[in-house]
C-alpha cells in the first residue's frame, strides 16, 4: 500500500507535467544546496521552477498525465524544471548556470508535443529571446514602408526645390 506522502507527491508531479507545456530534466549532481537555492533564485526571475523528484514517483506521474517519452530522461538524480514563461529565457538560464559552475547537466525535456534530447535544449539556448524576435520582425516590416515614405516624399521634396528656385528667379529679375 503507497504511503500517503507519496501519492500526494505523485499528484503534485502529474498536476504539474500536466499544466506545463515545456519543462526540462536536470542531472544535478554536484550541485551544493547553495548553488541550487542560486539556480533556483535565476529560474525564478524567468517564470520557471526547480523541482527535484524522485525518479520512480515521476515515472508514475508521468503516466497518469499521458506523458509519454521520459523513462529515458529519468535516470539517477533528477530535478525537473517547469517553465511557465519564454522556453527560450529558460533554456538560457540553465544553460547560463551550467557553464558558469561547470555542475550539472541538462539531459534533455519536453517542448509542447515534442521531445527534447540535451543537443536541442542547448540549441534552444542560442536563440533570441521573444522579444528580439518580435523587434526583428517590427523591422522587417518598417523597412519596406519607410522606403515607401521615402520615395512618395522624393517628387514633393523635388516640387518644393524647384518652386524655392523659381521664387529665388523671380525675387532676383
Amino acid at each position: 500500500m503507497p504511503r500517503p506522502d507519496k501519492i500526494e507527491a505523485v499528484k503534485e508531479i502529474a498536476g504539474d507535467l500536466k499544466s506545463c507545456d515545456v519543462y526540462y530534466f536536470l542531472d544535478y549532481r554536484g550541485l551544493t544546496y547553495a548553488e541550487s537555492a542560486q539556480l533556483r533564485e535565476r529560474l525564478v526571475k524567468v517564470d520557471a521552477r526547480l523541482k527535484v523528484v524522485k525518479n520512480t514517483l515521476a515515472k508514475i506521474a508521468a503516466a497518469e498525465a499521458g506523458v509519454e517519452g521520459l523513462d529515458e530522461l529519468l535516470q539517477g538524480p533528477t530535478a525537473i524544471v517547469y517553465a511557465k514563461g519564454d522556453p527560450v529565457k529558460t533554456a538560457k538560464t540553465i544553460q547560463d548556470f551550467i557553464r558558469e559552475k561547470k555542475k550539472a547537466a541538462v539531459r534533455g525535456g519536453k517542448l509542447e508535443r515534442t521531445m527534447l534530447a540535451a543537443g536541442d535544449v542547448e540549441k534552444l539556448a542560442t536563440l533570441p529571446s521573444r522579444e528580439q524576435l518580435i523587434a526583428q520582425l517590427v523591422g522587417t516590416i518598417a523597412a519596406p514602408l519607410r522606403g515607401l515614405v521615402t520615395v512618395l516624399n522624393g517628387p514633393i521634396r523635388q516640387l518644393v526645390v524647384v518652386m524655392g528656385q523659381v521664387e529665388k528667379r523671380a525675387s532676383a529679375a
